[in-house]
């Protein structure tokens, strides 16, 4: 099967710009300007150079010797943490940037949950000297508060978003609001595989550099460029999308996606949208949204601030729809432990969006010779007050 975008901006039935009449434009000139401008050598060149020498790549692929005798595998951790700002959403922020430079527009808007692509992008708005506001829930601007200050700090504006239940969704709302009133001079840094096409297809190229370094290592250290499985957690898709990007016609690899179970998948306080989504749009993109019987889209829940969104990218839609990937839900707690578990293990503490990749290990079984590669797609100094706060979760690491 044909797991990319077709010409026509769909993953199989997901995809495609379901966008209001204003935005047409916009969308139009950034679909027919992204792929001459990413494919030159010239764009790739500066964004080569920029990705080693500013954002710190390649980012180190870890052999667990701990975790990997717990799990009974052997367990590598592709570890974008270690990436300037602390998580994999640099490798996308410095790739939009150098496009929306080309595009000719001054002024820069994006939405954030977690606080990490906004950092990420008042960052590369700083290095290139652009204009940055960035739109964050209100619940999300509480809870990130260190994050909130890194983008002021960089010079961003941020507007905490004060409807719906004020988390990534509603952020995503208000910077397409924005972007309907300023269409000539602004550029939307969408931070996720998410959005009207080509946004999914356009993220995804740009964190591929994630799988396509794990091929190179891999080959390096187990004498093979492939794993038998990827792991990754999956909220809109980045992180996903490229850890997964290089092999995903590769049937030799099996693919394993954590999605936040919140309270339960069938508690009403869940971000599980694979597991509890129907198709709709949402943002601009047909997708897995979790909506009401009459359609209204449902307020989704998780203590990770990254993974609270109701729909999910349509090249995972599709994939999951297709059986190419499995789909773990991970309930609050569970991410929780498993935060805590990498942490004393490994001396890794890790954002609690890729606990959750860290929890589905819990839930496989593997054979001694598997090689298991998991993505650790930021780092958990943003999230040590809800480490904390959750330490009950965790009692058999949580003393303090």
């Amino acid at each position: 099967m044909n797991y990319q975008v077709d010409e026509n901006g769909f993953y199989g039935e997901f995809g495609g710009a379901y966008i209001p009449e204003i935005l047409y434009k916009c969308v139009d000139e950034l679909k027919n300007a992204y792929r001459p401008i990413v494919e030159s050598e010239e764009f790739q060149k500066e964004f080569r150079q920029l990705l080693r020498d500013y954002a710190g790549r390649p980012s180190p692929l870890y052999y667990a010797q701990r975790m990997s005798r717990k799990y009974g595998c052997r367990l590598f951790l592709k570890r974008e943490d270690c990436n300037h700002t602390g998580a994999h959403k640099i490798n996308n922020a410095i790739g939009q940037i150098l496009l929306a430079r080309r595009m000719g527009k001054t002024r820069v808007i994006a939405e954030t949950g977690a606080g990490q692509h906004g950092v990420a992008t008042a960052t590369v708005c700083a290095l290139m000297g652009m204009q940055c506001e960035i739109f964050m829930g209100k619940t999300d601007v509480e809870r990130q508060h260190t994050n909130v200050e890194r983008m002021r700090m960089l010079g961003a504006t941020v507007h905490p978003v004060t409807t719906g239940n004020m988390t990534l969704s509603d952020a995503c709302s208000a910077a397409i609001r924005d972007w309907c009133c300023h269409p000539s001079d602004t550029y939307y840094l969408v931070g996720s595989t998410m959005g009207p096409h080509p946004y999914p297809d356009l993220v995804a190229r740009l964190q591929s550099v994630i799988s396509e370094e794990i091929k190179s290592q891999l080959q390096e250290q187990a004498g093979r460029d492939y794993p038998d499985y990827l792991v990754a957690c999956i909220g809109g898709g980045s992180n996903a999308a490229g850890t997964i990007y290089h092999y995903m016609d590769d049937e030799r690899v099996k693919i394993v996606l954590a999605e936040a179970g919140g309270h339960g998948v069938d508690s009403g306080y869940t971000a599980a949208t694979i597991h509890r989504g129907r198709t709709g749009i949402l943002h601009g993109s047909k997708m897995l949204v979790m909506q009401t019987p009459d359609g209204q889209i449902e307020e989704a829940f998780s203590l990770s601030a990254g993974l609270d969104y109701p729909g999910v990218g349509p090249m995972h839609c599709n994939m999951a729809a297709k059986g190419r990937t499995k789909v773990l839900a991970i309930n609050d707690d569970e991410a929780i432990y498993a935060g805590y578990e990498l942490t004393r293990l490994e001396g890794i503490i890790p954002a609690i969006e890729s606990a959750h990749a860290m929890a589905a290990l819990g839930k496989m079984s593997f054979r001694p010779e598997d090689i298991v590669v998991l993505t650790v797609s930021g780092r958990g100094d943003k999230d040590v007050e809800t480490y904390l706060k959750n330490k009950e979760y965790a009692k058999e690491y949580g003393q303090f």
